[in-house]
């Protein structure tokens, strides 16, 4: 039997070689080393890509609310006065008085590769001269939650971009594993869970995504799903341009402990049953709901086929016993655990998942689990 374990906290962050020291003078802290991407690089060693949320120490100061905003040149601070805003979550700010709902971060986040053993059980090195800062306008409040796959003979890794103008989907290609080549926005629409495929379905990329929006459609009253966010799919000749897939996709179950919303998690893996998904669903527990890791099953040959789905029963839940010793880092009572990365390792999977929105877990699961 194995045992999960936190692997990677925000007190072994070395802020002194953060990228935000490009501009920014005054005392940050690690707000969360978390949901991290996972990969297995050539020589067999396992690779976390670590979003580390970096926040000011003083984030009010002279009766103004700060963010940290990337520009080509340097880091800087945008300020908003503090009488026009509310504070009611520790990771943003609301400004008042506006039509449309607009936050400002109290974060920014960027990503930190971790190499670690084969079986994920110690931290081999730190690789900040590999650390991916923002490099462009649609991700000048930061990147969030990397997804890595290997596909077509390289590494892609898709994360959000956070800007003022989009909430987009951003692809990366490595040839390595660990040193990463910007490749653009590849989906416009605000979508924070684009995770690629590990592997093609007959000479096309597929993806989960997960457009958010305002307002949605309720379902009819007879129908067995609750509405609201969604995992959807899409195809791609070349894993840059993506047309969306007419049918298919995970929703949220009424009467399930994913309720309330369902997101993509780690990219889907390739079995004798067909694709492989960990997904994380929300039920309706406190003020922003608890998180849960899930699975589901696609077809190997239609991904849009859904063949299983697996929301009754949580693979994967937070275990507060594993953040007892950061307990006074902890910022949100909610439990949650939000799963991005998979790695195949014999007679079990290797899962890395954000643990409280707050440090790197890893989780041993047989694969007899998904019998």
């Amino acid at each position: 039997m194995f045992d999960d374990h936190l692997i990677f906290t925000p007190d072994m962050v070395d802020l002194s070689r953060s990228p935000l020291r490009n501009g920014i003078a005054e005392p940050t802290f690690v707000l969360g080393a978390f949901n991290p991407g996972l990969t297995r690089l050539g020589g067999g060693n396992l690779l976390l890509m670590v979003r580390v949320a970096e926040a000011l120490r003083d984030p009010v100061k002279d009766d103004a609310v700060r963010a940290i905003r990337w520009t080509p040149e340097r880091f800087v601070l945008d300020r908003y006065p503090i009488d026009s805003v509310t504070m009611d979550d520790p990771r943003f700010f609301s400004v008042k008085d506006r039509a449309s709902r607009l936050i400002g971060l109290t974060s920014l986040s960027w990503l930190l590769p971790v190499e670690l053993s084969p079986d994920a059980r110690e931290v081999v090195a730190v690789h900040y001269d590999h650390a991916i800062a923002p490099s462009a306008e649609y991700e000048q409040y930061g990147i969030e939650d990397a997804r890595i796959s290997i596909v077509g003979g390289a590494w892609q890794m898709v994360s959000c971009g956070v800007s003022a103008n989009r909430h987009c989907s951003v692809l990366r290609r490595s040839v390595d594993g660990l040193e990463y080549r910007p490749m653009g926005v590849v989906l416009d629409h605000q979508n924070k869970d684009m995770a690629l495929f590990h592997g093609k379905v007959g000479d096309r990329f597929f993806a989960l995504t997960r457009p958010l929006g305002e307002s949605y459609i309720a379902p009819p009253p007879d129908s067995d799903f609750a509405g609201g966010p969604s995992i959807n799919l899409a195809e791609s000749p070349d894993a840059l341009h993506w047309k969306p897939c007419d049918t298919g996709g995970i929703r949220a179950r009424k009467g399930s402990k994913a309720a309330r919303k369902v997101g993509g998690g780690t990219p889907p893996v390739l079995t004798p049953k067909g694709w492989l998904m960990l997904y994380h669903g929300v039920d309706h527990e406190g003020p922003i709901g608890a998180y849960r890791t899930f699975w589901a099953l696609l077809d190997r040959d239609d991904p849009t086929r859904v063949l299983r789905v697996e929301d009754d029963d949580a693979l994967i839940e937070a275990d507060p016993s594993l953040t007892a010793a950061l307990a006074d880092r902890m910022y949100l009572s909610s439990p949650i655990i939000f799963t991005t990365g998979i790695a195949d390792a014999d007679d079990h999977y290797i899962v890395a998942s954000g643990e409280a929105d707050l440090a790197c877990r890893i989780s041993y699961i047989p694969k007899t689990r998904f019998a």
